[in-house]
């Protein structure tokens, strides 16, 4: 799936006008455009601030805006709100992540815009379902300290965010999730219909609500015990071996044997003919009882051996087991360029940078990049241009 491949993408067709910033919303996007929907991003004049974000968030931009086209739009104006209605009825797809009540006060709020255009799918990028918190500001970090994942991550006493966007990102793919689903919806509706039409729907995903269901199998382990499940630094694993170890030179792998089997290869690896034939570890469960002290025993070999020449061992046995690795350790990672999950994109401005794709394979295939990533209102005579004229 790239600029030489003519094969049909299974989106094309499909068009989504999207006004969204940040992470949320472009990544529902993102996905859609991938596939090869027609994205429409709209940009104030001046461009998404987006684009110029310092710190950590310097990558969100260009990682979230591939394969989109870029219209400029000043929805203030009742020039911009006439070609932002004009655009939506030429679309199947709106997407917009705006704080609670902004698309109402521009006129471009669901109930309008369905009484306009009611083949329309409408995606609301939004903090929190409808409920007692649905007009609160609400950003990833918030809803992971609301939702569990922060309490989960951290040691105990000291909540943690998880090191990326999560519910951002993961709150983007249940909105593209609700995209398919009711363009589905929809086109099996209007084959069914005398007239051929099948409405459109709401869609709504939410950031609280997404945290929540990945800490879903924490509620449930309380739910089943009652009893509340410790923090994952402080947690009971189920296995005796699954942890980080130091090696020499102080680097470090993580090494997992979680199952019988497992624990003897890596003690022959080890050459750790003690631990292996010790009566009182013979089983995970009496190993996981002896946890702490299993794991000293083994951290005291462990420092003398090489990452490198462990790794490979560790490999040709079958264990499982993992470098820690930084994210730009990964622009060279050689399963990531022999898979084609990492490949380079025209930033537009001269440039180039290498970007990840879609996490999956269609029929072998990886959606991929078919655009430059757009300039600020690089395609808004091309995208004006095409709509009847008053």
């Amino acid at each position: 799936m790239n600029d030489s491949n003519p094969e049909r993408l299974p989106l094309e067709g499909v068009r989504v006008i999207e006004f969204t910033h940040m992470v949320m919303g472009p990544t529902c996007g993102l996905i859609l455009a991938d596939l090869g929907a027609e994205v429409i991003k709209i940009e104030p004049p001046g461009g998404d601030k987006t684009r110029d974000l310092p710190g950590l968030g310097i990558g969100f931009f260009r990682t979230f805006n591939r394969n989109k086209k870029s219209v400029v739009l000043d929805l203030h104006t009742p020039e911009g709100q006439a070609s932002a209605l004009a655009l939506i009825g030429a679309c199947d797809v709106m997407l917009e992540n705006f704080r609670p009540g902004m698309m109402k006060a521009l006129g471009l709020d669901h109930e309008t815009l369905a009484r306009l255009y009611p083949r329309l799918i409408y995606v609301s990028h939004k903090g929190f379902l409808p409920g007692p918190y649905e007009h609160r500001l609400a950003l990833d970090e918030v809803v992971q300290m609301m939702g569990g994942l922060a309490y989960m991550t951290g040691p105990e006493g000291r909540p943690l965010r998880a090191g990326s966007s999560v519910n951002d990102i993961m709150g983007g793919m249940f909105g593209a999730i609700g995209v398919l689903a009711a363009l589905r919806e929809r086109d099996q509706a209007a084959g069914a219909s005398s007239q051929g039409t099948g409405r459109g729907q709401e869609i709504q995903s939410a950031l609280f609500e997404n945290c929540v269901f990945l800490s879903a199998q924490h509620l449930q382990h309380f739910q089943m015990t009652g009893k509340p499940p410790p923090p994952m630094p402080s947690r009971l694993s189920s296995w005796s071996v699954y942890d980080v170890f130091t090696l020499a030179q102080g680097e470090q792998l993580f090494i997992a044997a979680t199952s019988d089997k497992q624990f003897q290869i890596l003690c022959q690896l080890l050459d750790r003919p003690d631990l292996a034939q010790d009566p009182a570890m013979a089983t995970n469960a009496q190993r996981v009882a002896l946890r702490p002290e299993l794991l000293r025993r083994l951290g005291d070999t462990l420092i003398h051996h090489d990452k490198r020449v462990l790794s490979a061992q560790l490999e040709a046995a079958g264990l499982p087991y993992a470098a820690i690795t930084r994210p730009d350790e990964l622009a060279t990672d050689p399963h990531l360029l022999a898979s084609g999950g990492l490949v380079p994109m025209d930033t537009g401005d001269g440039g180039s940078a290498q970007v990840v794709l879609l996490p999956l394979l269609m029929g072998g295939r990886r959606p991929g990049v078919r655009s430059s990533l757009a300039r600020i209102g690089e395609h808004t005579e091309e995208v004006l241009g095409r709509l009847p004229r008053p």
